[in-house]
C-alpha cells in the first residue's frame, strides 16, 4: 500500500470543477510539505501547487493560479486540490508528492487521471 494515495480524478466538461484528495500514511503528516504535479501525454511532469507544513503558505504554477486551490487538513492527514474553471489543457495524470520544501519531494503517489472535455 502506497504512502500517498490520490483520489477524485475523472472526466469533466470544460468549465467544470473537480476536487482531488491525497491521503497520506506518512507520519507525522504535519512534518511534510505537500505538492501537486501533473503529467500530460507526451509531456514532462510539471509543478502545479505547493503547500507548506502548516498550510500557511501556498504556491501555484502560473497556468493554474486563480483557478486551483491547494489545502491540507493535518488532522486527517490529507491534502486537497480544488480545481475550478477546468480547461482541456488541464488534462493530465495528477500526482501528489511529499517532501521538505518546494524543490525537494521524496514521496510520490500513483496518480489520478483528470480528463477535461471541450
Amino acid at each position: 500500500q502506497g504512502q500517498l494515495v490520490e483520489a477524485g480524478g475523472g472526466l469533466v466538461q470544460a468549465g467544470g470543477s473537480l476536487r482531488l484528495s491525497c491521503a497520506a500514511s506518512l507520519r507525522p503528516f504535519s512534518g511534510y510539505a505537500m505538492g501537486w504535479f501533473r503529467q500530460a501525454p507526451g509531456k514532462e511532469r510539471e509543478f502545479v501547487a505547493h503547500i507548506s507544513l502548516s498550510g500557511g503558505s501556498t504556491y501555484y504554477a502560473d497556468s493554474v493560479k486563480g483557478r486551483f486551490t491547494i489545502s491540507r487538513d493535518n488532522a486527517k492527514n490529507t491534502v486537497y486540490l480544488q480545481m475550478n474553471s477546468l480547461k482541456p489543457e488541464d488534462t493530465a495524470v495528477y500526482y501528489c508528492a511529499a517532501g521538505y520544501s518546494r524543490v525537494s519531494y521524496h514521496h510520490w503517489g500513483q496518480g489520478t487521471q483528470v480528463t477535461v472535455s471541450s
